[in-house]
């Protein structure tokens, strides 16, 4: 029988895993150059290349056949999930390296895969407009979303935290009020969540949760608001600055988006995490594992 996996532990584990990320946010797995499309990953990764492969059924893999590479959308602001060293180049995180696995199980050589940042409000559109091929990037799966496309997965669980000032009185979700204004990326499940579930606060968005951070910095803002694991990475960079505080106050449930119909992608995917859970685990560790967080991979969904 499959292991089921969790994340568990996670508020736990955060001063850990802010000194984790501190030191080695630049020791990453898997490594490549600067630019979209770039795709190299160290000979250590726990994952190898197919070869005949074949597909029945998915337009997506068709036109990857095709064309010999694959277009993977992704954040570069994240550290410890999806980021873009500026200086060395690097790309790097637990969420590139899914992106990187997926491409593997395709038959793509990682030479061959063409990274993109897009925007959180951007996605669903350059996934509907074939930009890109599939998603990789702290991406939730929603009833809304599944209108306009397909996800795989989850492979990755979290919760939506807030990140403060370091001198800041705001200790939970419940000390918000009309008073603060809290700063998340346009289009994000987090900021719907702020609005929804508290209306009397004030929101700003950016189109990059590194924007929302400068504001923090800046006084401009009183809070952030995205998943926990995201925050984390932030508050490490500048510890003397930033902290994540309180409990996580949602369950988000990180996706493989794809074209919605593409099924049999999304079985295909489904089938690579539901019997990679040694890969899957590796990946893990190499990009958070260190910090003492307890993780499980989580059962996928049905497709349908």
């Amino acid at each position: 029988m499959r292991r089921t996996r969790t994340l568990a532990g996670f508020g736990i584990a955060t001063v850990a895993l802010l000194a984790l990320t501190a030191c080695n946010s630049g020791t990453p797995s898997s490594t490549g150059t600067s630019g979209s499309d770039e795709g190299d990953a160290s000979s250590s990764t726990p994952w190898t290349v197919e070869e005949d492969v074949t597909i029945e059924g998915s337009p997506t893999f068709d036109r990857i056949s095709s064309s010999g590479t694959v277009k993977v959308g992704v954040k570069e602001d994240q550290p410890g999930l999806g980021y873009l060293d500026p200086v060395t180049g690097e790309r790097t995180g637990f969420d590139v390296d899914i992106a990187r696995w997926m491409a593997a199980s395709l038959g793509v050589d990682p030479e061959k895969i063409e990274f993109q940042a897009i925007a959180s409000a951007n996605r669903e559109q350059a996934i509907v407009n074939g930009d890109i091929d599939y998603y990789v990037g702290t991406y939730s799966i929603t009833d809304k979303r599944k209108e306009q496309i397909a996800f795989a997965g989850p492979y990755f669980v979290t919760g939506q935290g807030l990140l403060v000032a370091a001198d800041s009185d705001i200790a939970s979700v419940d000390d918000l009020d009309s008073s603060t204004t809290v700063c998340s990326a346009t289009g994000s499940t987090p900021i719907q969540n702020i609005k929804e579930n508290y209306p009397e606060v004030k929101t700003k968005e950016y189109d990059t949760y590194s924007k929302c951070v400068e504001d923090l910095k800046n006084g401009q803002v009183d809070a952030v608001t995205t998943d926990e694991a995201i925050l984390i990475g932030y508050a490490a960079q500048d510890p003397d600055n930033l902290k994540v505080v309180g409990e996580p106050f949602s369950e988000e449930r990180y996706g493989i988006g794809v074209a919605k119909g593409d099924d049999a992608l999304v079985e295909y995917f489904n089938t690579q995490l539901t019997d990679g859970g040694d890969i899957w685990q590796q990946i893990f560790d190499n990009n958070l594992g260190a910090s003492g967080v307890k993780a499980e991979q989580p059962e996928v969904d049905p497709v349908g």
